[in-house]
């Protein structure tokens, strides 16, 4: 079978609008977030029903053609960036919330609704959803899914894996399967859990049930400045050692704020080294309680000041800024490279010394913007891509973050996934063993690895080539493991 047959049996699925076959049509697919790297796929598929995906995917099983699906693109890590020579599948038409269960507390969506047009669907309700990661705006709960996104609420709220409750899926070889009910504990294995963060490598996700929440009767934002960005990090923990547990606990440093107040203007004191930005929510006895326990705690941790929002439009013009940091500091940098990764709290304060130390070795700028909470650090290296091996620099840089983040018990990702950025990186992060579990398991569920293949999941052979695993006389340490 030939190319040719093949497109002419997707010609024969899809009508030619949603069929994307020119270089001007498929380029704008070349790549998701991580822009550095970009590829064009074969084709670009947009279907509108479970039976055109039925259709696609068993022509693709026919020429052995891999598939990468794709939400919004906002994703970071290259999870989503095609496959040379493989189908692109964009779930984007996918996007009708299709039940709005109140009486049981869910939302019955499909993977191209936005994550924050769910939460728009039920205000009126007095509900909505909670993951609210900051591309909000755009992100798809599918993406979100995929990565198991977080937010800045995801302290209290939990992640993606705790706000879904239900997901049907379709699998390589055509099975339609429903996970999980609207159970508290639904029998058998977990596999809906198993399929959240899975970076579109297990199967294709067509409907998910996400848990809502009651809006919170009181919500007010806390803003502690500090001269020392370690004392705000040695804060976090102290916060939550003392019985405290904000809805959510944001931490930014002097760069970040800066960049943020001059774009947002969110009234962030620009002279300080870091800020914390900690919600309380619940009842308003609560709510007042939570702020009275806390505002000497911050002073005796070193804040310099510290400022409580009087209303809810102070309290979103303080997280706006925060939101929108990403963006502001794309205004002072022609380039910048965002790390990913997690870290027990109480190593906030050693790990944001170490990269401020290495900031000054590579003379590379950081500005850091996390969920200090739950020790998730974005770092934002600052470069110059028209300027010779700065990329490569921000990249080593950032990789000596990562294996820092192990070095001190965390992990190389916290919601923004493994991709094709942190390949090399796993082989840090898991032996040999785990690395060829994840193999068996990519393989139970998709036998010939046509569902974006070479994603978040690095080959065996490739960790021993950095020199991750043990390699004797040409062998890994498992023959039997050698097809990985």
């Amino acid at each position: 079978m030939t190319i040719k047959s093949f497109i002419a049996q997707l010609a024969s699925i899809l009508p030619p609008e949603r069929l994307l076959l020119s270089q001007e049509e498929i380029t704008p697919y070349e790549c998701d977030g991580l822009s550095i790297l970009r590829e064009h796929p074969l084709a670009v598929a947009i279907p509108e029903t479970e039976e055109e995906i039925l259709k696609l995917i068993e022509a693709c099983r026919e020429h052995s053609i891999a598939v990468v699906t794709r939400g919004a693109g906002t994703g970071l890590s290259g999870g989503a960036r095609p496959v040379a020579g493989a189908l692109l599948m964009s779930m984007m038409r996918f996007n009708r919330i299709l039940e709005i269960d109140e009486e049981n507390l869910t939302a019955l969506v499909e993977p191209g609704v936005r994550n924050l047009a769910i939460s728009e669907a039920v205000s009126e309700k007095g509900l909505y959803y909670a993951p609210d990661p900051s591309s909000q705006i755009a992100c798809s709960i599918g993406g979100n899914v995929a990565e198991n996104s977080g937010g800045v609420h995801c302290l209290k709220y939990g992640l993606t894996v705790q706000n879904i409750v239900a997901m049907k899926i379709i699998t390589m070889d055509g099975q339609i399967l429903s996970l999980g009910n609207n159970t508290l504990e639904p029998p058998g294995y977990d596999l809906m859990a198993i399929l959240t963060g899975s970076e579109g490598m297990l199967a294709i996700i067509t409907e998910i049930r996400v848990r809502l929440r009651v809006t919170p009767p009181v919500a007010r934002v806390m803003l502690a400045a500090f001269d020392d960005i370690e004392q705000a990090g040695d804060a976090v923990s102290a916060i939550i050692n003392a019985g405290i547990l904000p809805a959510g606990l944001e931490m930014m440093d002097h760069y970040a704020i800066k960049a943020a107040e001059d774009f947002a203007h969110a009234g962030y004191p620009t002279d300080a080294q870091a800020i914390l930005l900690c919600e309380l929510d619940g009842l308003d006895v609560e709510v007042s309680t939570c702020i009275e326990k806390l505002k000497p705690l911050l002073y005796e941790q070193g804040a310099t000041d510290v400022r409580t929002s009087n209303d809810d439009q102070e309290r979103q013009r303080f997280w706006s800024g925060r939101k929108a940091a990403f963006p502001a500091v794309g205004r002072i940098s022609p380039d910048y490279y965002v790390m990913d990764g997690t870290i027990p709290r109480a190593a906030l304060g050693i790990v944001l010394k170490q990269i401020g130390e290495w900031s000054e070795e590579y003379g590379l700028a950081v500005a850091n913007v996390f969920h200090a909470g739950d020790g998730n650090l974005h770092p934002l290296i600052l470069y110059d891509a028209n300027i010779k091996g700065e990329l490569q620099k921000a990249e080593e840089f950032g990789m000596r973050i990562l294996k820092l983040c192990i070095e001190h018990g965390g992990t190389i990702t916290g919601e923004h996934g493994v991709g094709v950025e942190k390949l090399d990186a796993m082989c840090d992060q898991f032996n040999s063993d785990e690395l060829a579990l994840f193999h068996a398991l990519k393989e139970a569920f998709d036998p010939h690895s046509l569902l974006n293949p070479g994603k978040a999941i690095p080959s065996l052979h490739r960790c021993a080539e950095l020199g991750a695993m043990h390699v004797h006389n040409g062998q890994l340490p498992f023959p039997e493991l050698d097809r990985f």
